[in-house]
């Protein structure tokens, strides 16, 4: 199972570089973007969000990837997945592929002409520099469910996006989006037997991240919570812009206020609040939510039964679908990703307001 990479100084372990530190089933390895507007496009007919994922899973034998986007009322996937080679060089699943061309700065994204009516060929140049959160690590009966290395950046697009009979020119100075690349255990593939897990009737998943823009920095904000707010992890820090020479600055703990549409789960704005070490709010961040994005719908996160990140699906399939309108109660039970205003300290940025509010939530009187 050599590869190219195998040439080159960059072993961990004492394998060719095709094979990774553990043996654990759910190991994986993935690319994650956006694409989203800055504010000028908010309620054109131009305004849209996209979300790009590329991942291998190495101990499966798979790689797939995806690329959903929303256009108005046009919401569509194209998917693929195939056996994943040795060489782990290769971001490529069929008609998907990234090119990195200056590691932590600079990637290039291309969607091939497809019968599904999606063609994305862009470069994503990093604003801000590439930040590495804090490890996420959970247990579950003892199982470590989640151990996973995340680093996270927002930039800009150059290029060419396609769906439909509309052509979308990506210009830096209006449309923004962020990126993430992690590396770990998650929960991926076939599901499992659920054995002792199914006398856990203690599910809730609370989940806030939000990678915003400014002019002259950006923040990235992680909030993960159990039912009775006990922190499974967190993490908030302003960044600086490529090249700056500053490092990142820790804001504190940070503190939600959510505000929902009345009688559902669907955020229409937050507060954002930070406390340093001895208690002192370090800065305070009001966030207007522009549009719903169903992350869940199509792109394998776990919803469809035939289809989810590192399922075996044979050599090379590739799929395309119409998505329909999210059912009303979609935020109820699923990750919504939320292009966003953001205002704090009188600075307006732009970014991602990705949220999820399952299940029992104690602070929002959420019981079931």
């Amino acid at each position: 199972m050599l590869s190219p990479l195998d040439d080159y100084p960059v072993h961990q372990i004492s394998e060719p570089m095709r094979h990774v530190g553990t043996s654990d089933r759910n190991f994986y390895d993935r690319y994650y973007f956006n694409i989203h507007g800055n504010g000028e496009v908010h309620g054109t007919d131009e305004e849209l969000f996209c979300v790009i994922g590329v991942g291998q899973y190495p101990n499966l034998g798979v790689a797939d990837a995806f690329v959903s986007v929303k256009l108005g009322d046009d919401h569509r996937v194209v998917r693929s997945s195939k056996v994943l080679g040795a060489d782990r060089m290769d971001a490529s699943v069929g008609p998907i592929r990234v090119e990195v061309i200056k590691g932590l700065e600079k990637v290039r994204v291309i969607l091939e002409p497809n019968e599904w009516g999606i063609e994305l060929d862009a470069v994503y140049d990093g604003f801000s520099q590439a930040h590495l959160e804090d490890r996420h690590f959970d247990r579950q009966f003892s199982r470590v469910t989640f151990d996973s290395t995340r680093f996270a950046q927002v930039g800009g697009w150059t290029g060419t996006l396609k769906v439909g009979d509309r052509e979308i020119a990506l210009t830096p100075d209006k449309w923004w989006g962020s990126r993430d690349r992690s590396w770990g255990v998650r929960p991926v593939g076939e599901s499992e037997h659920p054995g002792i897990r199914v006398t856990d009737t203690s599910f809730g998943f609370f989940w806030v991240y939000a990678p915003v823009r400014f002019d002259d920095h950006a923040m990235v904000t992680i909030i993960q919570e159990r039912s009775s707010g006990e922190r499974i992890m967190q993490g908030a820090h302003r960044i600086y812009p490529v090249g700056s020479g500053r490092e990142a600055e820790w804001l504190g703990r940070p503190e939600h206020e959510l505000r929902f549409a009345p009688g559902s789960r669907t955020v229409t704005g937050a507060t954002l609040s930070y406390f340093g070490p001895h208690g002192q709010k370090t800065a305070e961040v009001e966030v207007e939510t522009l549009l719903a994005f169903p992350l869940l719908l199509g792109s394998g996160y776990g919803l469809e039964a035939d289809w989810k990140h590192g399922m075996y699906q044979g050599d090379l399939v590739v799929q395309g679908q119409q998505i329909p309108p999210a059912d009303p109660t979609y935020s109820d039970w699923g990750l919504t990703e939320y292009a966003a205003k953001f205002t704090c300290d009188g600075k307006v940025g732009y970014g991602m307001f990705e949220c999820a509010v399952m299940g029992a939530h104690e602070q929002y009187g959420f019981t079931s």
